[in-house]
């Protein structure tokens, strides 16, 4: 051989539904802890994160924008 290790597998995240919204939940209040944090790491899929992320921004500014209306 070259040296050079065999090339790996891609990493196969399952991390459910639920798991990724309460991940993207508490970092949207910001309180998380550390191991918590790397267990996501290892498990959630970036892409899921992202797109949980931008629907709960979405629905974030949604509700702020009702409520003032509400108000005002």
């Amino acid at each position: 051989m070259n040296g050079q290790d065999p090339p790996r597998p891609p990493l196969q995240r399952k991390g459910s539904l639920g798991r990724t919204v309460r991940a993207v939940a508490w970092s949207l209040i910001g309180l998380r802890k550390g191991s918590e944090y790397q267990r996501d790491i290892e498990k959630l899929n970036p892409l899921h994160i992202i797109a949980v992320g931008l629907v709960a921004v979405f629905l974030l500014v949604i509700g702020l924008i009702t409520l003032v209306k509400m108000v005002v």
